[in-house]
């Protein structure tokens, strides 16, 4: 009775020995051919890295210009028409250098994807008008910065009169002096909406730019960027 179970796990153990054996020799026979075949494969990739490399630092002259030309906001598309290659390749390169950059990828529905490279003078552009405008104190002035500045006359307006209010008319002529050349620039326009240029920065490509803007004019004046100068003008509303 022992016999037969010895016999089965002998018959499994040829099983399992033959495919080895055929594997062991196919190796020990095509071992060259599978090390040449290993190497093509790695120099095949290297040189394809090689080529890469040598053509990313033909496109960046473009992608430097592009990127001072559009504030630092890029597309694929813009890269593929300027270097006329495929997209997919604009794409593969943009994606790279934002990796390397840090760069941040925007996805709409009206622009697709965006690469926003911010550079230090796009940086020190924001930070310079960054500050909010701040409202004038419509407060008198009070007894004591008057007494340090110079004593009241008996003609003196009384203290607690407000400066007088500027009219529709004087706002109208402001608006007209700022639009002299019939647009603002970002730091004109964030000044007028009472907000930070980032946030026009950040908002002049939304659909919803004209009903915002619309909203933070004090003339309820809504306000539309165009790509080609980079400039805000007013929307005319209709009838």
């Amino acid at each position: 009775m022992s016999e037969k179970p010895i016999e089965d796990n002998g018959k499994a153990f040829l099983v399992l020995l033959l495919p080895i054996s055929f594997l062991i020799i196919f190796l020990v026979t095509t071992w060259r051919l599978l090390l040449a075949l290993i190497v093509l494969v790695i120099g095949f990739k290297l040189w394809q890295e090689y080529q890469w490399q040598q053509w990313t630092h033909r496109v960046n002259p473009i992608f430097h210009q592009l990127v001072r030309e559009n504030q630092g906001r890029l597309t694929p598309m813009d890269l593929a028409m300027r270097g006329n290659f495929p997209g997919t390749t604009a794409k593969r390169y943009l994606d790279s250098k934002a990796s390397e950059f840090g760069a941040s990828i925007v996805n709409s529905e009206d622009a697709g994807q965006s690469y926003y490279f911010i550079t230090a003078s796009i940086l020190g552009n924001i930070l310079d008008s960054s500050e909010p405008v701040k409202e004038l104190p419509t407060q008198a002035v009070t007894k004591t910065a008057r007494s340090l500045l110079a004593p009241p006359t008996p003609q003196e307006e009384p203290e607690t009169e407000s400066p007088p209010q500027p009219t529709h008319e004087s706002a109208k002529r402001s608006l007209e002096k700022q639009l002299i050349f019939g647009s603002l620039i970002q730091s004109e326009l964030a000044k007028r909406l009472n907000v930070y240029s980032s946030t026009v920065y950040k908002r002049r490509n939304d659909p919803e730019f004209h009903e915002w803007s619309r909203s933070k004019d004090p003339d309820g004046i809504a306000w539309s960027y165009s790509e080609k100068t980079k400039e805000f003008f007013p929307v005319e509303e209709e009838g």
